[in-house]
């Protein structure tokens, strides 16, 4: 071994599992892991956590895993807005479109919190296990393979590389991830009709009193409560933006105050295109998430519309079933790949399950067929009978499968105190 391949050598990582991306789902991951005691290396290409528009909503099914975990209380001391029923406005009349208030969970509401702060949350636990460590500013530049088999990640962090070998290496970097390209896993897409154009406008306290809500003809303007500002997505059709922006900033504001409940003045906020965020939606999911040494979760497996926040929630709930199903075997030899198909096979269903609803939610109409009028005929079945409520509560809000934490004997779900908090918790 020369000079520079024992310098090489000596700042190689080792871990029994690498995490690419720092998000709910890679952090969840990393923390239940450290947990259980396996040594864990999550690195995160940003700098920070600081990003608008990013999912910030925490569903009930995510609130009981934290719970579980004895994490809840001092959760919900963050600055946070509670959710019970979500809305829809449909002919000038407020519609529940989704109410928690029924689910067997101690919090029965969706908690709206800056995604920066449940991350950085997340991180103080697993930083507190001792068995986690934490990379920022560092991007996945090529995975390292021990023949078949993937046996870590090659990094880089400004202009030096480095290598972290590990017998997991986990894709948790997003819809468009870098892990899964390198990794060669085969996407089947199914497309979306549109994407969300992202701003915010300020709430004054004369404002609709929507925690989320959705508004105009079909549904097409979505606000959040953020506190002291809604952050609002105006839903436009696929690869129209470019347009939208030729035809001026005027033209604009028209088109999102004619389908928002608040007034056309507040549009005047937003001064230039540079005020506001592109999402471009995408629905698709891998054919196999995995591959000797590798798995993908959350996005990265399987990327979502952001409609109901469920993107997020689904991500966490691979974690956890992850972790329930991972940290044996990593911690004693085993071999991985039996864990590595079962977790496919337990999340496949809530995937494909909740990525059909979306596409009934969102579909196209068919070639020469006229735009249909009005909103999406789910929100009307739900106007005309409000039990749907409940139901789509219990989906959004738990989703297909949700999971709990099994892989500490003295946690995870007691039937004692499931319904302890009510929506008060």
């Amino acid at each position: 071994m020369n000079g520079l391949e024992r310098m090489a050598a000596e700042s190689d990582v080792y871990a029994d599992c690498v995490i690419a991306g720092a998000g709910p789902g890679g952090l969840m991951l990393g923390y239940l892991l450290a947990r259980a005691g396996i040594d864990v290396v999550v690195i995160e290409k940003h700098a920070d956590f600081l990003r608008d528009f990013r999912g910030d909503t925490i569903h009930p099914s995510t609130l009981e895993v934290m719970r579980e975990l004895g994490l809840l209380d001092e959760l919900l001391r963050l600055p946070h807005t509670k959710a019970p029923k979500l809305h829809a406005e449909i002919g000038g009349r407020d519609v529940t479109i989704a109410d928690f208030s029924r689910l067997p969970t101690a919090c029965r509401f969706i908690a709206f919190m800056p995604q920066w702060d449940f991350l950085s949350f997340l991180a103080e636990k697993a930083k507190a296990t001792g068995h986690f460590r934490l990379l920022m500013e560092t991007r996945v530049v090529d995975l390292l393979q021990d023949g078949k088999r993937v046996s870590g990640l090659v990094v880089s962090s400004g202009s030096a590389r480095q290598r972290i070998h590990a017998r997991l290496v986990v894709g948790a970097d997003g819809r468009h991830s870098v892990v899964r390209a390198r990794a060669g896993l085969s996407v089947e897409s199914f497309g979306s009709p549109s994407d969300v154009v992202w701003m915010k406008l300020s709430h004054l306290a004369t404002d609709p009193p929507y925690t989320m809500g959705h508004g105009g003809p079909r549904q097409g303007f979505v606000m959040i409560d953020r506190g002291d500002y809604w952050q609002c997505g105006y839903v436009v059709r696929k690869g129209s933006f470019e347009d939208i922006k030729e035809k001026g900033l005027d033209a604009f504001r028209a088109a999102v105050a004619a389908v928002s409940p608040l007034p056309a003045a507040r549009m005047q906020e937003i001064r230039s295109f540079d005020d506001v965020s592109l999402l471009s939606i995408r629905i698709d999911r891998l054919t196999q998430w995995w591959r000797p040494g590798l798995v993908c979760i959350g996005d990265a497996a399987h990327a979502m519309s952001p409609i109901g926040g469920v993107g997020v929630n689904l991500a966490i709930q691979d974690a956890v079933a992850a972790a329930n199903l991972l940290a044996a075997p990593l911690k004693g030899g085993e071999a991985l790949e039996p864990a590595l198909s079962a977790l496919q096979k337990r999340r496949q269903f809530p995937t494909v399950a909740t990525q059909k609803m979306q596409l009934m939610m969102r579909r196209k109409p068919k070639e020469k067929e006229r735009p249909r009028q009005g909103p999406p005929g789910f929100i009307k079945a739900i106007a005309r009978l409000p039990l749907l409520a409940h139901l789509a509560g219990r989906l959004i809000g738990l989703g297909f499968r949700p999971e709990h934490v099994t892989l500490f004997p003295s946690i995870g779900p007691k039937s004692g105190n499931r319904f302890s908090g009510g929506s008060d918790a």
